[in-house]
């Protein structure tokens, strides 16, 4: 009985130990998300406002188009590489917050199939 509530003790150590890394992961990984998209959409905001200062001083249509070409092709391609960047860092958060559970799983995993066989042969 002693040797039990030892081994539950030190399962439930372990399983707080996980979750406080995954905590850290995840706080780490928001942090680090939330920054990016900050630092994305200063960026975005200050290049549309280059765009509309450019467009100010503009006296022909062909000029107004060809800013506006240039404007919204960089702008396209910058939030292709942004999203990528953002769902490499989602990837990144997953695993991250994952890998602390990842050794307490394979502990638990065999004495799970252990018990369904043991009460599947019990039944039958």
């Amino acid at each position: 009985m002693i040797q039990q509530f030892e081994t539950f003790q030190k399962a439930s150590k372990d399983n707080l130990d996980a979750a406080l890394k995954a905590f850290d992961a995840t706080s780490k990984g928001v942090q680090t998300i939330a920054a990016e998209t900050t630092d994305y959409a200063k960026k975005s905001f200050e290049a549309g406002t280059a765009a509309i200062e450019k467009l100010a001083g503009v006296k022909s249509f062909d000029k107004v188009l060809e800013i506006q070409a240039d404007y919204v092709k960089s702008s396209f391609e910058d939030a292709v590489a942004q999203f990528t960047k953002i769902g490499e860092f989602y990837v990144a958060l997953a695993k991250n917050t994952y890998t602390p559970f990842k050794g307490a799983i394979a502990k638990a995993a065999p004495v799970a199939a252990a018990a369904v066989a043991a009460a599947t042969k019990q039944a039958a």
